[in-house]
């Protein structure tokens, strides 16, 4: 059975809040192991405003960021890691596939593979209709 999250089940475990809160609810997760979330992006984003007013794109930095957010559900859900503050430590084999665009709804999955001590990494995928639109290796650390 999977393990659920609305908004306010999401804000009890990371510190990102509006407008930097980029998960609208999480499907699943496991803690220490993964998390399968899902933002959904409409015309009236913040960011659309200049990036570009003639053909809004999400930019890919968030979408990392979105990545990273679902990565700190998992790791941050962890008995030993509640109340901390996840960053990032690095961003490697980052590809952009496709473009994430307003009316989009982007499925966010980060599995935890590795975790020494606060410091860690995950594999992360965003896909949008079953298509990959960004795939990353994320290094975060914990700061305690």
């Amino acid at each position: 059975m999977a393990n659920s999250l609305d908004i306010n089940g999401i804000k009890a475990i990371i510190p990102h809040r509006h407008p930097f809160l980029l998960l609208d609810k999480v499907e699943d997760y496991e803690p220490g192991q993964y998390c399968v979330a899902y933002k959904n992006f409409t015309f009236d984003e913040w960011f659309f405003k200049g990036h570009f007013p003639e053909q809004p794109i999400v930019p890919g930095v968030l979408t990392v960021e979105a990545l990273a957010q679902a990565g700190a559900v998992a790791i941050l859900s962890q008995d030993d890691f509640k109340g901390k503050i996840a960053v990032f430590a690095g961003i490697d084999n980052c590809k952009f596939k496709r473009q994430i665009v307003p009316g989009d709804q982007v499925r966010l999955e980060t599995r935890i593979t590795q975790v020494r001590g606060p410091v860690g990494v995950g594999e992360a995928e965003a896909t949008v209709d079953g298509k990959t639109a960004v795939k990353c290796t994320l290094k975060f650390a914990i700061l305690v």
